[in-house]
């Protein structure tokens, strides 16, 4: 019994090179499209390209911000991510910590009302979306981007069920007695608790919000646009570049690992918690 323990307990060989396998497969797209960025389309051509970077990256990256508005593209996309990351992350915990811990008439009812729209696809509603934004005068303004996507039914239900479990009913009950109000529970008592949920919830809405084409393309001015659409932008020529294209990407992908790296503790904390649990 022991032994079969043990060998539980211990990762085989094998294990290590299947996941290294994984974890190269996985970064291999990155570090072609580094390739690629840092070298010329022709390398695209060749019967045997290389594999070693080239030196032409910031000059690529030069051409990127000198064809397209990239500067303002990122800074309207940091703004958006930024926002309305928050805003879900504070609404989503909101809603889920009332939905597990709170009492009130209807609370099954409109929980399942919220969950039933993840079922709606997002395409039903662009077109009166887009004519409610436009009786707003918000159509081509980054407004028109942010308010739709303040809280999602997906953070709501993430939430509440992490909640559930997370927060004791003695903790709140202990909190009550000691005459902290529901705000003050929530804050001092909920939110330390579903901390690593919540960076989990941070990390998949920036990433969403960061990588969203259709709506922006939609409501927003040629003029104001994202990342995306200036991505985009950069291969509506007839002749596509594709080093200047991945240089763009490249360039793209570095805020969303900086966000990775500030909130992988969490996110990690929150996998190992939930493995524990489970």
């Amino acid at each position: 019994m022991k032994r079969s323990v043990s060998a539980l307990g211990k990762p085989r060989r094998s294990t290590y090179i299947v996941l290294a396998i994984f974890v190269l497969g996985s970064l291999f797209p990155f570090y072609w499209s580094f390739l690629v960025a840092s070298r010329d389309s022709g390398m695209l051509t060749e019967r045997v390209p290389p594999f070693l970077p080239g030196g032409n990256f910031f000059a690529n990256a030069a051409r990127v911000f000198d064809t397209v508005p990239f500067w303002k593209a990122l800074a309207n996309s940091l703004i958006v991510s930024g926002t309305v990351t928050l805003t879900t992350v504070l609404f989503s915990s909101l809603a889920g910590f009332a939905f597990a811990k709170l009492r009130f008439r209807g609370r099954n009812g409109l929980f399942v009302f919220i969950v039933i729209t993840l079922a709606v696809p997002t395409q039903l509603g662009i077109i009166p979306l887009f004519m409610a934004m436009s009786e707003f005068g918000w159509a081509g303004g980054l407004q028109s981007v942010i308010v739709p996507n303040l809280v999602t039914a997906f953070g709501v239900f993430w939430m509440r069920q992490y909640t559930l479990d997370a927060v004791p009913y003695e903790l709140i009950e202990a909190a009550r007695v000691d005459g902290c109000s529901m705000i003050r529970i929530f804050w001092n008592v909920c939110l330390p608790a579903v901390r690593p949920a919540a960076a989990i919830l941070a990390m998949f809405t920036f990433m969403t919000s960061w990588n969203d084409f259709l709506w922006p393309l939609v409501v927003l001015d040629a003029g104001n646009p994202t990342v995306q659409l200036a991505l985009e932008k950069l291969q509506s020529g007839y002749y596509v570049d594709y080093s200047l294209v991945l240089a763009g990407t490249t360039l793209a992908t570095i805020p969303i690992l900086i966000v990775f790296l500030l909130l992988g503790r969490q996110i990690v904390a929150g996998i190992m918690q939930g493995a524990v649990k489970g």
